[in-house]
């Protein structure tokens, strides 16, 4: 897994019937990786909106090797079966491609083209263009008149944390491991002081997409990063205890939890990044209980 995107399309999905990509029950499906953060929030946001019925999605295998991520007996492509990797999905929409291939993926059955690789903008189209078919319309995680707001959040957020970890991690000097240890750290203990004031993020009383793009770092922070990525200063469940209790109440949100499978996760960080763990040991711990209460709901 990389902390880069490369996109080879970005095309958008509309509630417009003149649309190339039209919003269509059973015409989507999402290729993610379980153990890729970016990937993850299309499952999270495709819970929150109740689009399990509308947009099919399939896993890839967890090991991450020099030809990409795999397809497998346990991880098949449910709709190309004779398909060994995702790097044949990215040929489909350029037949000589030999970029970077990352999850998630977007992609049009009917027309069998990539739609999108982009999370970031793949959410905003599970947020707004299905709500004729969600089962949580209402649901919006990128209301207009917080955008602004949202949007700073996400840009600190990603520069110093989402990508920090990745930066502290394959650091290959000790100044640099240092420079983005630092970024991690000075955001979370910012991040930690919104959150002893307010339950979310951007809005006391409502979840946005920056809690989500947040969220699927967190949930990786103390099984990964801090042993793995050496961004050991403090535990979010020992230090931050805002921060785990906002982790904990978006896990025990309905269905969240079964998008985190932490045994791929862990074995996709520890096996397949051999520069920086050549024996490819899977670490045993820690044991995290995210069923505590959380008591977010007493923040006013």
């Amino acid at each position: 897994m990389t902390n880069t995107k490369a996109s080879v399309a970005g095309e958008f999905i509309r509630r417009d019937d003149k649309a190339e990509f039209k919003a269509e029950p059973n015409r989507y499906h999402i290729y993610v990786s379980y153990a890729c953060p970016w990937a993850h929030r299309t499952l999270v946001v495709r819970k929150l909106k109740g689009l399990e019925d509308v947009i099919s999605y399939s896993s890839v295998d967890w090991l991450l090797e020099d030809y990409g991520w795999a397809f497998g007996s346990n991880f098949p492509d449910p709709h190309h079966p004779n398909f060994t990797h995702l790097r044949q999905i990215y040929q489909l929409q350029q037949q000589n491609f030999n970029g970077h291939i990352t999850v998630p993926v977007l992609f049009d059955l009917k027309t069998q083209k990539i739609v999108n690789n982009e999370s970031s903008e793949i959410i905003r189209m599970l947020n707004s263009e299905f709500n004729m078919y969600a089962k949580y319309p209402d649901v919006d995680l990128y209301p207009e008149l917080l955008r602004e707001n949202i949007d700073s959040i996400n840009d600190e957020v990603y520069t110093k944390l989402n990508n920090g970890v990745y930066r502290a991690g394959f650091a290959r000097t000790q100044e640099a491991y240092e420079n983005a240890c630092h970024d991690v750290f000075e955001v979370l203990d910012k991040l930690e002081i919104i959150l002893s004031k307010s339950r979310y993020l951007v809005d006391n009383k409502r979840l946005t997409e920056a809690d989500v793009r947040l969220w699927t770092t967190l949930v990786r922070f103390d099984p990964v990063y801090v042993t793995h990525f050496k961004c050991n200063k403090k535990l979010i469940t020992k230090d931050y205890p805002n921060l785990y209790g906002f982790l904990r109440e978006i896990y025990q949100m309905n269905g969240i939890k079964e998008t985190v499978r932490m045994d791929e996760i862990k074995k996709h960080y520890f096996a397949s990044h051999t520069s920086i763990n050549p024996m490819r040991i899977v670490a045993a711990g820690p044991e995290i209980d995210y069923d505590i209460p959380h008591k977010r709901d007493t923040i006013n």
